[in-house]
């Protein structure tokens, strides 16, 4: 037998499977074929989930394991700050150790506990880095450009200014004081024609919307590459956290702490300075929701009916925690 966990961060969720429990390894195409069906497809389990994090070991001096990022759609994602958080407690629970790296596809970083937000809501922290504001990074081609910040991009938006980061996926980001401004509607519409085909994103990317509520104190919104709307998008909040931060409006400030709130709770951000670059600290929740017990053979052939699924309860505190925090504010 082995287990799936589902888990989440901010509600973003997934299924979380450790290659290491499997007596063979999944092949990439195994595992891409798996997350489709189970997040979305004609097995979809336990309503599905935004996609599958793939623990595995680490060939890495001084790292404790490896994260992969499989989409609903298939696509790899280069980095996901939600499921990293839920890999963190996943790692440091099966190794008794509360900070440490964890390799993800293109840098180890670093990860550990963090104060809890409520009891029984655990808190993390992970890092999120590499942070790149040149456009063949994400790749986005805009002529007669090297770097997009803060700009109206012709032809996309009249009103609506822009900004793009790779951190390291690709991210466009929409800063506002006026919640007005942007919609669900208008979100989707402008997400959808980016992660089709269009002149700027020929890999899509992630788009968020982000409102400034106040002092350190920001709402955003993503529609996420590969997935769509999500509750909440890790790098995306990172990210529209770093874009705030520079706009420099008076509101928020480098090392300073952030609540980011979302529409499936709220992290924390703090962005650091590092010589001519920058770090991002994101804190958040890593809540299990599910615990699934499966033959490896029944995985392998995608076959859930002779499964056991047990409830951990957690969901029902975080909903609790969730709740209270938005009557606080």
């Amino acid at each position: 037998m082995t287990k799936l966990l589902r888990v989440h961060g901010s509600e973003n969720s997934f299924f979380l499977l450790d290659q290491t429990n499997l007596q063979q390894k999944m092949t990439q195409n195994e595992l891409i074929e798996l997350t489709k069906d189970i997040t979305h497809g004609t097995n979809e389990l336990l309503g599905g989930t935004d996609g599958v994090l793939v623990v595995d070991d680490s060939t890495h001096s001084g790292v404790l394991g490896s994260m992969e990022v499989i989409n609903s759609d298939g696509s790899i994602a280069s980095m996901c700050g939600n499921g990293l958080r839920t890999v963190t407690r996943y790692l440091g629970e099966k190794y008794a150790q509360d900070e440490f790296v964890i390799e993800t596809q293109q840098s180890d970083l670093q990860v550990g506990r963090a104060t809890d937000f409520a009891p029984d809501v655990q808190g993390f922290h992970v890092e999120i880095s590499p942070v790149n504001f040149e456009l063949s990074s994400l790749p986005m081609n805009l002529e007669g450009k090297s770097e997009l910040f803060n700009e109206v991009i012709e032809g996309l938006s009249n009103t609506l200014k822009f900004s793009a980061v790779s951190v390291p996926n690709p991210h466009l980001i929409s800063i506002e004081h006026d919640e007005n401004n942007f919609s669900r509607e208008l979100l989707g519409q402008i997400g959808e024609c980016l992660n089709g085909d269009n002149p700027w994103f020929k890999d899509g990317v992630n788009v968020s919307f982000g409102t400034v509520w106040g002092p350190h104190e920001i709402f955003v919104q993503t529609f996420e590459r590969g997935v769509g709307f999500t509750n909440a998008c890790g790098t995306g909040m990172s990210a529209a956290s770093l874009v705030w931060t520079m706009m420099q409006d008076g509101m928020t400030n480098f090392g300073e702490l952030n609540t980011v709130y979302n529409p499936g709770g709220m992290v924390q951000t703090r962005i650091n300075r590092q010589g001519d670059g920058y770090t991002i600290d994101l804190i958040g929740n890593a809540t299990f929701t599910h615990e699934i017990e499966i033959s490896e053979l029944d995985l392998r052939q995608h076959s859930f009916n002779r499964s056991k699924i047990f409830e951990t309860g957690e969901e029902d505190t975080y909903k609790q925690f969730v709740d209270e925090l938005y009557i606080r504010r």
